[in-house]
């Protein structure tokens, strides 16, 4: 095959005007054209164009002199406020040797930026000024409480520590502790429901279009979530509400996306989600730190096994009772038979 393609291309090349001697040997693969100085290649492919373009010699290019000359007279220029021993250096993040001169990059702009951007979300500046104020005190309760509970249980490390509190004794401390738990778990359900019942007024105004139970059903779950968490112990209790309430944002987020809420909605609801998960996230701190040295208060659980234990109590001292009356009446009743017996 490789003789056959060989002996094609040397035949197009004959037409062309190139004179080919008959004694080539094929098994090169290189074959010397006649009125030609350079080898070709005929083992390769080759159109008819790259045979032609081969087949000419190409002039070398002539210097031009009288441009070489101009620019051998000209002389460089000095520019010593651009040239440096590193300007050859390619840095970083900039290129040195430049006409304008610039400034080193700051180290801290990346976190001046991100703290701009921080203080920039909790201004909230489209958000009414009304539920700005009422959303920021509705949040104080909740950190109020976890602040306490951080005091109660640094109060019971102390006196762990030391053998006596700082303003109050460990008794007290582990009191105040037990009235906290019931009041941020308690405020917590009603802060879940309260948020999920905004999505039935939006619902009502027709905000954004109606939506029927894809938005009501928002305002159920929420109380359906919250209220058991009144029942459970106080550490689970806080966990169950810290996932509530960011499952909740991410609610709240998708309903402003959609157009179901106002669109500061979202921002709005972040920051508070924010300070809450907060304060969630340092009683659960606080509680860890002393969870070894307080007796937890029942809880309702307990309270519903102690009413069951005390219920089954009662049916047996009555049981015992209805036993000793009737033992008592069988008595009574022999007695009386055998005095009627002796009176006969």
């Amino acid at each position: 095959m490789f003789r056959a393609g060989a002996a094609r291309q040397l035949r197009a090349l004959s037409g062309l005007g190139a004179s080919v001697p008959r004694n080539s040997h094929f098994s090169s693969k290189l074959c010397t054209l006649s009125q030609a100085t350079r080898p070709l290649a005929i083992g390769k492919p080759m159109t008819l164009a790259l045979a032609r373009h081969v087949s000419q010699l190409t002039p070398m290019d002539k210097i031009n002199k009288e441009a070489e000359s101009k620019l051998g007279a000209q002389k460089l220029e000095a520019h010593p406020d651009i040239v440096s021993s590193t300007s050859s250096t390619h840095a970083l993040f900039s290129e040195v040797g430049t006409e304008e001169k610039q400034d080193d990059g700051d180290m801290m702009a990346g976190v001046k930026g991100d703290l701009k951007t921080i203080k920039d979300t909790f201004k909230l500046d489209d958000v009414p000024r009304e539920a700005y104020m009422l959303g920021m005190a509705g949040v104080l309760p909740y950190l109020g409480t976890s602040l306490s509970t951080v005091y109660c249980a640094w109060e019971l490390t102390h006196a762990h520590n030391t053998g006596s509190g700082f303003l109050m004794s460990e008794h007290t401390a582990e009191a105040a502790l037990h009235v906290l738990e019931p009041l941020q778990v308690g405020y917590g359900a009603v802060i879940i429901s309260f948020l999920g019942a905004i999505h039935w007024g939006l619902e009502f105004a027709g905000y954004g279009g109606t939506h029927g139970y894809k938005r009501y059903a928002i305002g159920v779950w929420t109380p359906a979530v919250a209220w058991p968490t009144i029942f459970m112990p106080v550490e689970y209790a806080l966990i169950t509400q810290f996932v509530a309430f960011n499952f909740l944002y991410y609610t709240d987020s998708r309903a402003s996306k959609r157009g179901w809420a106002p669109s500061w909605y979202a921002v709005y609801r972040f920051v508070l989600t924010f300070i809450v998960g907060a304060s969630i996230v340092i009683s659960l701190i606080g509680r860890g730190q002393i969870a070894d040295r307080i007796n937890k208060l029942p809880g309702p659980a307990d309270r519903v096994r102690a009413l069951r234990d005390a219920q089954a109590h009662e049916r047996a001292d009555e049981d015992a009772a209805k036993r000793i009356k009737v033992l008592g009446d069988k008595k009574k009743k022999d007695d009386e038979d055998e005095d009627e017996e002796d009176e006969e």
